[in-house]
């Protein structure tokens, strides 16, 4: 009897340990002047401040794109269970190497990436919607090309960080031809990771929760207004998503899909799209809220 309740105890003891153990979130910024207008210690700084101020089972480092290692070496990534990403002017001065090797670590299923709002240009989001375009794109063809080889193709957009015009093929698209009785060959147009339309007013947008009952929409209300921030209109042209948290609109019409999920490999992407470094959005507390449990769920693997 002693010796189960001493077991009994134990267990408890671990379970509370392993609870208690905190989630490592490292925060990534590019570190632009334009920030200043908004921020007074930097984007990423403000967010790691209220991060910490949010939540005690949160660890973070915040670092930047001129670090060393542009803040993306092996002891940072090794630490990390997730990456919250802030880039906009100057994503293609990260890495290819960089991205790759994030990609990499979330395909493993060691990291998750929270990509924020211009982060959709961001290189290590661009390579994890271009893995995961590749695998639904070879399913899709599996489906057709039954017994015959089949032989994939990748094509990229037409040229980096440009705006697809409204009309556009949606991309990912999947062209697939037989070669010969064998053979099938399966041509994908990866994604453009962009849409139409854009406009930096800092107009308000109405946020509506799609799935009230997801861990990252916790503590929200089916409604809420982010105060101020920039226009993102549909299509937006990135694989379809596993699953779909938040709609924005906006009063002359547009509407985007602002909180999104791709499981990519044995990890997670969630793109959250509010933003503009010249506007206090992550002074907002439903914006942190946000992000606070979508670190959480993401953290915990849950």
């Amino acid at each position: 009897m002693r010796q189960s309740l001493l077991l009994a105890v134990c267990l408890a003891a671990t379970t509370a340990t392993s609870r208690a153990e905190p989630i490592h979130v490292l925060v990534w910024d590019e570190r632009q002047p334009r920030q200043a207008e908004a921020y007074d210690n930097f984007l990423g700084d403000e967010i790691a401040s209220r991060l910490r101020a949010a939540a005690d089972d949160f660890e973070l480092r915040s670092v930047a794109l001129d670090d060393p290692e542009q803040g993306l070496g092996a002891g940072n990534l090794e630490w990390a269970d997730v990456i919250v990403w802030w880039g906009h002017v100057r994503q293609k001065e990260v890495t290819v190497e960089n991205a790759r090797r994030i990609v990499d670590y979330i395909r493993r299923g060691d990291l998750d990436l929270i990509a924020l709002h211009s982060a959709h240009w961001a290189r290590p989001f661009v390579e994890a919607m271009n893995w995961r375009s590749v695998e639904d794109g070879r399913r899709h063809f599996e489906t057709y090309a039954k017994d015959k080889s089949l032989t994939i193709e990748t094509v990229s957009p037409p040229r980096e960080y440009t705006v697809p015009t409204h009309g556009s093929a949606l991309t990912p698209a999947y062209f697939g031809f037989k070669k010969s009785a064998a053979e099938f060959h399966g041509l994908i147009h990866l994604p453009w990771c962009c849409f139409p339309d854009y406009r930096a007013d800092g107009k308000p947008s109405t946020i509506t929760v799609k799935s009230p009952q997801h861990p990252i929409a916790a503590g929200l209300p089916a409604t809420f207004q982010v105060n101020q921030t920039e226009m993102y209109n549909e299509p937006f042209h990135v694989p379809a998503p596993d699953e779909v948290i938040f709609e924005e609109t906006w009063e002359l019409g547009e509407r985007f899909r602002s909180g999104m999920v791709w499981n990519i490999g044995k990890g997670k992407v969630f793109y959250f799209r509010p933003g503009h470094e010249t506007f206090p959005v992550y002074k907002q507390p439903e914006m942190i809220q946000v992000i606070a449990n979508a670190c959480r769920w993401l953290g915990r693997n849950e």
